[in-house]
């Protein structure tokens, strides 16, 4: 059932509860050294001997989900003149064309929105850019940093994800790169915490979700965030974007979200009314919540009548697969949250992007199935945190 406060546990990924002293182990400790950080840098001695961080330019950061890469490129500002005179015309030309342009081939893209000025990495100062394209395209990435010569530039390159074990083969074998793996909810917390520092105005909270004339966005303060729950979750982007493919035919995120935008899914689910007449009000069930997802399109219909089958466009089952997960999504965050006895949730994950859908649906339901108890909190730099926390961790190695 779709009914808030009632889901399959088994659909949860992970969570975290973070607290005052759990924080620490995820903030910068620039003494801290690594035993295998030896033998992971390529031309470090030529830093240390211009007093410069011993890692070596050019510096990313890579998260590399089931669907989705997540690329974070720093870029120094803060470059000597003797660094600039011995920079070498290969790092020049990586830098160029990294940010000079939004878009790298067709499925690539730089989300200039999100960039981020003077901010201090491993003790250098500069520019954080955030790169994303399709996991399916990583063998075309690699033709691309093998074509722009960044095998002779750097040897590690530090990873967090599910596909920092999946390709260390393909690394190894197409750039002779070695990947660095970081644990992902370790990054993830790290980089959030990190660019939530950063950035004043990170996090935010959605003001009268249900309503198209006053809805908008509200600033929140994190800077005393303690105790807040961050939750993690396997049902998401991924689920919704190969439901959407198979239902729909669609071929991408953008396009599986831009369809919901424009459906209906009182079309394809059984809402309250359906089954009641309207409200349930002895359990306090308001009429339009979705019953059971997919279960029928008007009063009493089954959606195995072809007729109605018929009736049901693209842009409906988009929009009932997204409800489905979001709502699945919002049960599973209310009960932690309550199990728990944490008033915040912040809500991480790359569903979210570009799914204001999605983002009101759950500030609305926290909201209205705690009585005002519970916030449901957003971050602008959704699904780069653990690109930015293993490029962190991977500094304070090295250092």
């Amino acid at each position: 059932m779709n009914l808030f406060g009632c889901a399959d546990i088994s659909l949860f990924d992970s969570f975290t509860i973070m607290g005052p002293h759990s924080c620490k182990d995820y903030m910068p400790s620039p003494g801290m050294a690594s035993s295998n950080s030896s033998n992971s840098l390529n031309g470090a001695h030529h830093y240390e001997m211009m007093g410069l961080p011993s890692m070596p330019m050019p510096w990313f950061g890579m998260d590399i989900g089931g669907t989705l890469s997540k690329l974070v490129y720093f870029e120094p500002k803060d470059m000597t003149d003797d660094e600039s005179d011995s920079e070498i015309e290969t790092l020049k030309n990586i830098r160029r064309y990294l940010t000079k342009n939004s878009a790298y081939g067709s499925t690539g893209h730089r989300d200039i929105h999100l960039q981020m000025d003077n901010v201090q990495v491993g003790g250098r100062t500069g520019t954080l850019h955030f790169i994303r394209f399709p996991t399916s395209e990583m063998g075309n990435f690699l033709e691309l940093a093998k074509s722009k010569g960044m095998a002779t530039l750097i040897t590690t390159v530090c990873a967090t994800g599910g596909g920092a074990y999946k390709f260390e083969d393909s690394f190894r074998r197409e750039v002779n790169m070695k990947l660095a793996k970081f644990d992902e909810l370790d990054s993830l917390i790290r980089g959030m915490l990190y660019v939530e520092t950063n950035n004043p105005r990170e996090c935010y909270y959605w003001a009268n979700p249900t309503d198209s004339d006053r809805c908008h966005k509200v600033a929140y303060d994190f800077s005393k965030p303690y105790p807040f729950l961050c939750l993690c979750y396997s049902l998401g982007g991924g689920t919704f974007l190969g439901l959407c493919c198979l239902l729909t035919g669609c071929n991408s995120f953008e396009e599986a979200i831009e369809l919901a935008s424009g459906g209906d899914n009182s079309h394809v689910d059984k809402f309250v009314k359906d089954i009641y007449g309207g409200d349930y009000q002895r359990f306090g069930l308001p009429g339009d919540l979705v019953a059971s997802s997919f279960m029928g399109l008007y009063s009493f219909g089954q959606m195995n009548s072809k007729e109605k089958r018929a009736s049901v466009s693209r842009e409906d089952l988009a929009r009932a697969t997204l409800v489905t997960i979001t709502n699945n999504i919002g049960s599973l965050a209310r009960m932690c949250a309550i199990n728990e006895k944490v008033n915040r949730v912040v809500f991480a994950g790359n569903f979210l992007r570009v799914n204001p859908i999605s983002m009101k649906l759950l500030a609305y339901a926290m909201d209205y199935w705690s009585n005002g108890t519970l916030k449901a909190l957003f971050l602008e730099h959704e699904g780069y945190f653990g690109a930015v926390g293993c490029l962190l961790a991977f500094n304070e190695e090295v250092s």
